[in-house]
């Protein structure tokens, strides 16, 4: 099976074009190729294949063999991809997901997509569609972890995550991560952003459902820069920078927190066979 290996800000992707439906998606399977040893060494694999309702279609397993509802780094790889490749030599598509259909559009440098725009549509905050137990939404609230208590904003762009800008050690960020991503209150689990702001800059380490500690998280950007609007600690309208341990995103929240746009680069590390 002939694969491409991808990054979007050290987030590490094995691409498959997946347009005849025979790419094993079997957890074992998925396991087997991210494994950073035994493996080609990926965050997950991402698959595209043929839709009905758009350009093409992007199915993500992460690399512990669940399914992600969406990808913010793997779509702006996976549009590189097909333009790169010639399956759609337009800097505009539309990606089917299973979040929703994604337009992106692509800045070209010398005949390659460098950069992808994506509209990642709106933020999702009633507590019913994230998912997180209760109603209402769940804004700079409470939510107890290791006999702490933290405060959390709960975001889903898609996917859901769980924004906290309490000021922690990076011990403390370390050993809360995977507590909080598995906390009784998400029912489908939580990825976790962990935000300082400095400079007007949001910088972010991620716990990322799925994959664990990555070195970004493109829906995680997005969830983050929706927190910060809603907390006053970003301005909403405006193109917000947030960095990330592999580089930064930009993300732009509109006044109405009716939609969100993302934008950042992708690269082609290699391909190969299996």
């Amino acid at each position: 099976m002939r694969f491409w290996k991808y990054h979007g800000l050290g987030n590490d992707f094995v691409l498959v074009e997946n347009f005849d439906g025979s790419a094993s998606k079997e957890p074992d399977h998925v396991r087997s190729v991210c494994h950073r040893r035994f493996g080609v060494g990926a965050d997950g694999i991402l698959y595209l294949e043929s839709s009905d309702k758009a350009d093409f279609a992007m199915r993500v397993m992460n690399s512990d063999g669940s399914e992600a509802e969406m990808c913010g780094n793997g779509i702006r790889c996976l549009a590189k991809h097909v333009y790169d490749m010639g399956h759609k030599r337009s800097e505009r598509m539309s990606i089917d997901t299973l979040s929703g259909v994604m337009d992106v559009s692509l800045e070209i440098m010398g005949g390659k997509a460098e950069t992808a725009t994506v509209d990642m549509g709106r933020p999702r905050l009633e507590r019913s569609e994230i998912p997180v137990i209760g109603e209402g939404r769940f804004v700079d609230q409470g939510i107890e972890a290791e006999g702490r208590t933290l405060h959390g904003t709960a975001v889903s762009m898609g996917n859901p995550h769980l924004v906290i800008f309490d000021e922690l050690s990076e011990e403390d960020r370390d050993l809360l991560g995977p507590i909080v991503h598995a906390n009784q209150l998400f029912p489908k689990r939580t990825n976790v952003e962990f935000v300082k702001s400095v400079d007007g800059i949001l910088e972010v380490k991620v716990y990322e459902r799925g994959a664990g500690w990555t070195m970004a998280c493109g829906t995680g950007a997005c969830a983050t820069a929706v927190a910060a609007g809603i907390l006053g600690k970003a301005e909403l309208g405006k193109e917000v920078q947030v960095r990330l341990p592999g580089g930064s995103l930009w993300i732009l929240v509109s006044e109405d927190l009716s939609r969100v746009t993302m934008r950042g680069p992708a690269a082609l590390v290699f391909e190969g066979n299996m």
